[in-house]
């Protein structure tokens, strides 16, 4: 079975919670792209795609959703889409489609969800958007989750109408970067938005009957601002109550903007033991919301760290508690072992194979004489293994 004529625009990066979603590109890049800790859509010109071609795409997965279930009735599955069927095509697929292949990985997983990109779907304007929303819905009415990134200070400005027409349409929740919500960090960051954006945006979406998922970053406060940063951030979030509030721990690539700021010696990123005690005074100062904390990307320490709140809130802190109380050795070898993919929670520092493998990786890592080397020496060959993750 071949892939003709089935190119779809696809865009660089959808949230991990996505994995399984379409992705329907609605604009290209970042139309703010200033922000000192990203490096996605640095070089890349913003535009809006035309609701034509937009449209256009959506046929083309029509197209080829159609052509997989001609290949089901030529199986014998009676047009069934199931993951037999979907392994046989991609068995027999003549050349790589990155189109082609986004859509059998869609139905695969059930074709159920979708993905708009690229950083900031939602400042199309609403009538277009609603179109493209309904159109979608239309050609695939068994879809039930549709989501977006969207950013804050366009979110602020959108009225509750607006975003309540988009949940109608079949917008399912909006993924907002936050990131801080501490107004000298977020200058100091380029971010384009102030805390009290923030809250409004925030407030917007979930009166809308959307559901929020708020995204901080542990570590973006650096040694400077880091008790700033958690008790901030987790104050505006209390005015919010998201249905999701996730973390993504900062990591400085060389291709930021932030990097050179490090290099100057005017930021300088906390050690992972210091974001885990900046993690521990965000979850402390949250307090009167229900939303559930969530930690599912690797450069996250302790993926362990996630729960409903207010019920779950001690739980989380006796994790981060459990860590810290763990003897420097145990814990640089949970580092180590978490960076290496090894690890993903702190049972695993049970697991005697796996103690040997890191052990024998941090013996690579100190000088031959058996001394420790300095503690920023070692961070350095820790952020070594987390760039594999970038």
């Amino acid at each position: 079975m071949t892939a003709r004529d089935s190119y779809i625009e696809l865009g660089p990066i959808r949230p991990p919670s996505e994995a399984q979603s379409l992705l329907i590109r609605i604009i290209r890049n970042c139309p703010w792209n200033q922000c000192e800790f990203c490096h996605t859509y640095k070089g890349e010109r913003f535009s809006f795609r035309s609701v034509e071609e937009i449209k256009n795409d959506i046929d083309r997965v029509r197209e080829i959703y159609d052509q997989i279930r001609k290949f089901s009735w030529s199986l014998g599955y009676g047009g069934e889409i199931n993951r037999e069927v979907l392994s046989q095509i991609y068995r027999q697929s003549t050349r790589y489609d990155p189109g082609w292949q986004s859509v059998i990985g869609w139905l695969y997983f059930g074709g159920t969800q979708v993905f708009l990109q690229d950083a900031n779907a939602l400042m199309v304007k609403t009538p277009e958007l609603v179109e493209i929303l309904q159109y979608l819905k239309d050609q695939f009415p068994f879809i039930s989750r549709i989501t977006s990134y969207g950013r804050a200070r366009t979110l602020a400005k959108k009225t509750v109408e607006e975003l309540k027409a988009y949940h109608q349409a079949g917008l399912s929740r909006i993924h907002i970067g936050m990131e801080s919500g501490y107004d000298p960090l977020l200058e100091y960051m380029k971010k384009g938005v102030t805390a009290g954006e923030q809250i409004q945006a925030g407030k917007n979406v979930v009166a809308s009957g959307i559901s929020l998922c708020e995204y901080i970053m542990p570590g973006l406060g650096g040694t400077r601002w880091w008790r700033e940063h958690a008790m901030e951030t987790a104050r505006v979030l209390n005015q919010i109550n998201p249905h999701f509030i996730r973390f993504r721990t900062l990591y400085v690539r060389r291709d930021m903007p932030l990097f050179k700021k490090v290099e100057r010696g005017e930021f300088e990123r906390p050690s992972d033991d210091a974001i885990v005690r900046e993690i521990r005074l965000f979850i402390e100062t949250l307090d009167g919301i229900e939303s559930t904390i969530v930690s599912d990307h690797i450069l996250n320490l302790l993926e362990e760290v996630q729960g409903k709140l207010p019920e779950e809130k001690e739980s989380m802190l006796a994790v981060i508690d459990r860590y810290l109380a763990l003897p420097e050795e145990d814990r640089l070898q949970y580092r180590i072992g978490r960076r290496m993919g090894h690890y993903r929670s702190l049972e695993d520092l049970g697991d005697p194979s796996l103690g040997r493998q890191i052990r024998r990786v941090i013996e690579e890592i100190r000088p031959s004489d058996g001394s420790a080397r300095p503690e920023k020496e070692i961070e350095k060959e820790i952020c070594r293994l987390m760039e594999n993750y970038i």
